[in-house]
Order: structure tokens, then sequence, then C-alpha cells
């Protein structure tokens, strides 16, 4: 089944709100086998409205439209829809006893406005929306399912999950979909596409293969598509055990985990202490740490040490490696690597000094030098990184996952011992 989305409103054309519904739309139809043909905005127009709906009948087998169902004059929807499926607006009791019972909870008082919302075109089937005012409905047209929404974003996602998806199931019209993601670190997409293209080539006809590239690592997505989501997803579990002996070094999580949530699970699983020391970074990696639920079980915290200051009384970096080599050196990252881990008791530690920009940089410290610098149990590793531009948001994220990514093979290997 192939799905066209129309989204309403002149607030998105301007870039008053931004279209989070089409993606969120998009999402969940892919998870049900059907795929986005084309995502149209449109005016809050009668004649640009009619246009989109005619183009995208002609394309695809659902239409989804979101938007211009309120109660004022400017939303056009319903009479728009009326005149395009030759009906007219009738009286249906149920929804105004819907909205009655919803303002006598919230003690607010009806006006004509709102009673005008339980007028609903004769020709469409009505899709209950518990959540607000104006109903979904569902029209019929030369094979075509057309379907129109609410635009806030709450009452759409309620309609789509509980009333939209599990009539288009009835059809008969969708497919099962089943979707694996793999996360590699460490090998460019290029070497990486060179090192398992025998076994891309081999997957079977209905298994898709994406790569996903990043600047800081490749996700591999596998999409799978039948009848049957367990045995699709039974294949699927079944290449990935195949890549898993391909590329053992290069996979370190699955879906949406990131690296400071498997990290964290080894080091829970280890029974191991981690603590931060960051100046570059500025916060950013405790950031990601901390994001994690549950990370006070082996995150003892954190120092940011932006001045040279704090890096002598609390981290413990002497005076005489701060001005001989200055605070971007490998030997103060190596300092404040060795206080933090002794100040905080840890078993691991991280540190990070460098220019993240866009000012700040010399000819031999140009902006993106960073040292890093991970301690564990059995040794401590420096090393110095170059990140290429002077976007510092850029360079501060860059070096955080870089740090997390060292962080993760120490712990994994110290594990493996």
């Amino acid at each position: 089944m192939k799905a066209e989305i129309i989204t309403i409103g002149d607030e998105i054309l301007i870039g008053q709100i931004v279209d989070t519904n089409s993606a969120w739309i998009g999402e969940q139809f892919n998870l049900n086998g059907i795929e986005i043909y084309q995502i149209t905005s449109v005016h809050d127009d009668h004649d640009h409205i009619v246009e989109a709906i005619r183009n995208a009948e002609k394309n695809v087998d659902l239409v989804v439209i979101t938007g211009g169902l309120g109660p004022t004059k400017d939303d056009i929807t319903k009479h728009t829809l009326c005149e395009y499926f030759n009906t007219k607006l009738v009286f249906h009791q149920p929804t105004l006893d819907a909205i009655v019972k919803r303002f006598h909870k919230r003690g607010i008082d009806m006006n004509k406005l709102n009673r005008d919302q339980a007028m609903l075109p004769e020709a469409c089937t009505i899709l209950t929306n518990k959540l607000g005012t104006a109903p979904g409905m569902w029209f019929e047209k030369n094979d075509t399912i057309f379907v129109s929404m609410p635009g806030v974003p709450f009452e759409m996602k309620y309609l789509v999950e509980f009333e939209l998806l599990p009539k288009l199931r009835e059809t008969g019209r969708t497919k099962a979909i089943f979707h694996k993601t793999v996360l590699t670190q460490g090998v460019p997409e290029s070497m990486l596409a060179e090192r398992i293209a025998d076994w891309e080539d081999a997957l079977p006809a209905h298994i898709k293969l994406a790569y996903l590239p990043n600047p800081m690592l490749v996700r591999l997505r596998l999409s799978a598509m039948g009848n049957d989501v367990e045995k699709l997803k039974a294949e699927v579990e079944d290449e990935v055990k195949k890549l898993q002996q391909i590329i053992p070094e290069s996979i370190f999580g699955y879906d949406n985990e990131t690296l400071s949530e498997v990290t964290g699970r080894m080091l829970t699983r280890q029974g191991k202490k981690l603590a931060v020391a960051e100046s570059c970074t500025g916060g950013y990696i405790s950031h990601l740490i901390t994001s994690v639920a549950g990370s006070s079980e082996y995150y003892n915290g954190s120092v940011t040490a932006y001045s040279n200051q704090i890096k002598e009384s609390v981290l413990g970096v002497s005076k005489e490696s701060l001005e001989k080599f200055g605070a971007v050196s490998e030997q103060v990252a190596t300092e404040m690597v060795q206080g933090v881990k002794q100040v905080m008791n840890a078993d691991y530690a991280i540190a990070t000094t460098g220019i993240a920009g866009p000012t700040g940089g010399t000819e031999d410290k140009p902006v993106g030098t960073v040292w890093i610098a991970v301690s564990g149990p059995n040794k401590t590793l420096v090393k110095k990184y170059t990140f290429v531009g002077d976007h510092r948001e850029r360079n501060i994220v860059r070096s955080s996952q870089t740090t997390l990514q060292i962080l993760r093979r120490m712990v994994l290997e110290d594990g493996s011992k």
C-alpha cells in the first residue's frame, strides 16, 4: 500500500510550526508495511486543498490529511471534502454527546462553533476521537482510501494508533514489516560495505539493507517485508548473527541504543565505577552518560574544569605542566584523567581538553585539536585528535562520541580477560 500525507495549514508553510506529524505518521506507516510516496503541505485554501487531493488520488492507495478541522472560519477541510466527495454535512449526535461531555468535565461552556463540529460529511465513516472535539473521517473513492484527522499531534496520534491502523489492517491491504538496525563504529562506510559485500549480496530478496552513516558511526538497517512478522523477525535475526561473525569488533549495539547506554551496561555487569573530567566538551559527555536511566549505578561524577585554576586545585594538574605544555596537551590530559579517577574513587575515568572553536586556535594547536585520555584498572590511553572545521557544537559532539568509543573498547577488552 502506498500513501501520501497532506498537511493543511498556513502556519506550516510560513515556518511558524514544524511538521512533526508527517515524520511520526511515516514512521508508524513504515512499521505497518505502508510506503510513503509523498508528503505535501498546502495552504488553508479551497483550491489548493482540492488540487493536492486530486493529485494524490492518481498515485496512491491511501491519502492521509491532517489539519483544518477546528471550529473557526479558517478551518475549511470539512467543507472542501464535502465538495470533493459530492456529499453534505449532517448532524452526528454521538459526536455532539462526546463534545458536551468533554466540555462539562472541564467546566467550560459550549458555543455554536463547538456544536458545529458535530456536523460531519454524510459519506464518511467516523473515526472516534477520544482526546478532542474533531473526529477523524474515512472516505473511499475509486479504490483509494482518504482519511482526514485533526492536526493537533496528540489527537492525530491517538486516531492513527487506535482507529486508522486497526481499520487499515481489516482491509487486508497492509503488509507485515520488521526492522532491525545494527550499530557499527570504527570503520568508514565504504570500507564497511566492502567487508560485508558477500553477506549483503546473499540477503534474501525480501530483506533490504540500508547504510545510514553519520560522522561517528554507521547504522546498518535491515528491513524485511512479508505476511508473517514473527517469521520476518526470525529471518532478520539469523542474518544479524551471520553479520556478527564477519565484523564482531565493529558492532557496538542495536536499534536505538547509544554508546552511553551500551557502555553503562558493561560497567554495571563488571561492577565498575566511572568518573569524567571535561574541559573543551563542557559537560556534554556527562550529559550523555546521565541521560541513561540507572546511570547512578556506575557513574560517580564529573568535574568540568574550564579554568586552569580548577584543573590545578581540583584535579591536581601541575602548574609546571600547564605552563610548559599548555592546557591542551598530552601531559595535562593525562593528569586530568588520573586526578579525576582519584578524586572520584573510580575504576575508569575519561578526560578531554582541547579547542572546540570557533576561535582560540593557533598554528600549532588549530581549532578542533582535542586530547582525549581514558584510564582503566590496567592502563591509560592518551591520544590527540584534530577534528576538521571550526563548528563548535560539532567538535564537542565528535570529541564526546570519540571519547565514549575509546572507553567502550577498553571496558570490553578488560571484561574479556
